[in-house]
């Protein structure tokens, strides 16, 4: 199984408090003074980066456990509910809160009693409850952006699969579609050519200036009810 170094921290305790770390969402100070409802009704999922990844297909594969160096030498190790997922995207199962997100475990998932699939499909349904249905806007050039009330939330959207099958309707040769940061959700059909053209650029443009807030350099392509990688990250 896969292990990642993450650096030293001070005490034992700080294992508590990592989950929020990790999960991008919030500090680890934050964490310590906040009372999070860990349960299925505050479940979400959310994309990160994985930096030089160009994973073919959607296949959920964990991601394996984290290491942990302690200040005094010790080593803990832990395992967060987060999955290579597509391109170079994961995913990572979290819990909502007021002030910040906390990454859900493998224990969690037990505890709700489902797997990655059935968790995906309830983040969907949460986010959706939570934070409005996904809502679809011209933006430029033949592009359309997707949009709830949580902007640092809409990426998510991209794995709303009901969502996807609806545009699909509209347009059934396929969609094209850029993740290129947190807040950040486009797409255009695949028969606009001229769009797709445009969203060549602007996703590599609007991946490049995310800093820290990036997902996704690749275009990634809706058809048949499922996502395929259209144009491979960069350096791929």
């Amino acid at each position: 199984m896969t292990r990642h170094r993450v650096p030293a921290v001070r005490s034992a305790g700080a294992a508590l408090l990592l989950a929020a770390a990790l999960s991008g969402g919030g500090s680890p100070a934050a964490a310590s003074s906040e009372s999070l409802d860990a349960g299925a009704a505050t479940l979400m999922a959310v994309l990160r980066e994985s930096a030089g990844a160009n994973k073919q297909d959607e296949r959920l594969e964990p991601w394996g456990k984290v290491t942990m160096q302690l200040e005094d030498g010790r080593e803990l190790e832990i395992e967060a509910s987060w999955f290579h997922y597509l391109g170079d995207m994961h995913i990572r199962l979290v819990f909502d809160g007021p002030q910040k997100l906390q990454s859900a475990t493998p224990e969690d998932l037990v505890r709700m009693r489902l797997d990655a699939e059935q968790a995906l499909t309830l983040a969907a349904r949460n986010l959706r409850r939570i934070y409005g249905e996904p809502q679809v806007r011209p933006w430029a050039s033949g592009l359309m952006r997707v949009d709830g009330r949580a902007n640092d939330l809409s990426s998510s959207y991209f794995l709303d699969r009901q969502f996807w099958l609806d545009q699909q309707r509209q347009h059934p040769n396929g969609l094209v579609a850029a993740v290129p940061q947190q807040g950040g959700l486009v797409f255009a059909p695949l028969d606009d050519q001229a769009a797709v053209d445009k969203l060549r650029f602007s996703a590599v443009a609007l991946h490049a200036g995310a800093r820290h807030a990036r997902i996704s350099s690749a275009l990634y392509l809706f058809r048949e009810g499922k996502w395929s990688v259209f144009q491979p990250p960069r350096g791929h």
